[in-house]
């Protein structure tokens, strides 16, 4: 009984503070992450790699790295993509892996629709080493890592146009049971299906300058509402600094840079609002992403 408490306890970690799935501040440099239909909006194949340490100095606190890679066929109505992440929390780990195919419809000269699907597994680990218990023979804890796989899945649509975009993504559609077989049991805990929306629009600034609000809005029942808000100004498609919130969470701040436009790395520190600023540093994120095998023979598009 006792090992179903903990392990009900880290899975629903995120909904006390309110995620389920590891989030990212410079969401909109890896849309791909979160929205499937992503793959092949560009006109290149590009590759990100996303660390996020989460609440420094708070112990066991939460640790992310994502990598994606996506791009498109030189056929300009398809894209593929793959998503690798391992996310620590405590004494649980979650990997995962999904791959995905996206479809591009044309509505008119400058509008695309995108309609995008994934499909993979999820791992969950707990370490039963990490877990302090009072009756030291329980025999729950005797097995070291306790594992169960889950299949998972995610569903997303991707407006855009060359100034703006409007995505929305459904991931966990399979709403997965956690079952941890080696032990025989077969928990409560659900991989909750959420909704992200997310848009962005850019505005030119004379002939050097860019500004761009974004917003990322995630939902997950039944832990509440979070939004992202940010504005990221570019000079020479080259240098951006960005800002932004989030609710019940933090306040953020980003740094980035653009190398030939086939090299970008970016930093992100949040600052915490919520009553955990007591106890912790902030949160570090630094994302690197690399662009190659222009497909459509066009010049290489900007990493979002």
């Amino acid at each position: 009984m006792r090992i179903i408490l903990v392990i009900l306890s880290f899975c629903t970690y995120s909904f006390l503070f309110g995620q389920q799935l590891p989030q990212q501040t410079q969401y909109m440099f890896n849309q791909y992450a979160f929205n499937p239909a992503y793959a092949g909006v560009t006109d290149n194949w590009e590759s990100v790699m996303n660390s996020r340490y989460q609440w420094v100095g708070l112990t066991d606190a939460p640790r992310t790295v994502t990598f994606t890679a996506q791009g498109p066929f030189k056929n300009e109505k398809m894209g593929i993509g793959g998503l690798i992440y391992n996310d620590i929390v405590g004494p649980t780990r979650r990997l995962g892996f999904q791959a995905s195919y996206a479809y591009h419809l044309k509505l008119n000269e400058s509008i695309n629709l995108s309609m995008g699907l994934s499909f993979g597994f999820n791992q969950w680990i707990v370490d039963a080493d990490k877990i302090y218990v009072l009756d030291q023979d329980d025999p729950f804890f005797s097995n070291g890592l306790i594992k169960t796989f889950s299949a998972d899945a995610k569903f997303g649509l991707y407006l855009y146009h060359e100034k703006w975009y409007i995505g929305v993504a459904t991931p966990q559609l399979l709403h997965s049971n956690l079952k941890f077989k080696s032990l025989g049991i077969t928990t409560d805990s659900y991989l909750e299906d959420h909704v992200y929306i997310n848009a962005g629009y850019t505005f030119k600034l004379g002939r050097y300058f860019e500004l761009e609000p974004t917003a990322l809005l995630k939902f997950g029942f039944p832990a509440p509402l979070k939004l992202d808000i940010g504005l990221k100004a570019m000079y020479k498609k080259t240098v951006w600094l960005g800002v932004g919130f989030r609710t019940q969470d933090a306040l953020t701040t980003m740094i980035g840079y653009h190398h030939k436009n086939n090299l970008s790395i970016g930093y992100a520190y949040d600052f915490t609002t919520t009553l955990l600023k007591s106890y912790n540093s902030g949160t570090h994120e630094l994302f690197f992403a690399i662009k190659f095998g222009n497909t459509k023979g066009g010049a290489p598009t900007d990493l979002k």
